[in-house]
């Protein structure tokens, strides 16, 4: 499993240091390992409430690990197409800006 950017980690160890153990050890250790959604699911879900809350900051290390997650570009597409019609049309059209983002092929 992949953990937040070092430079997020970084600032987070930093200035909230209790905040950057929470993070790795039950965000990234326990709720994104537990059995009952897979690693893809759980990545649908993220990236689907990180747009609709219109959460941009973070969406660039989440879309990337949906991909890791074994979810495509095309499907990150049409997820976020779904998503303009009940997240806002704003809010999809800024989690396209961010996708264009990531670089192809990772």
């Amino acid at each position: 499993m992949s953990t937040p950017s070092s430079h997020c980690m970084q600032n987070m160890a930093k200035e909230a240091a209790k905040l950057a153990d929470i993070t790795q050890a039950l965000l990234f250790g326990d709720i994104w390992q537990r059995p009952g959604l897979s690693p893809r699911e759980r990545s649908i879900a993220t990236v689907a409430a990180l747009t609709a809350l219109y959460r941009l900051e973070q969406l660039p290390f989440h879309l990337q690990l949906a991909m890791d997650n074994g979810i495509s570009r095309a499907e990150l597409g049409e997820l976020i197409t779904h998503l303009a019609f009940y997240a806002g049309w704003p809010a999809a059209a800024s989690a396209v800006d961010v996708l264009a983002t990531i670089p192809q092929g990772k």
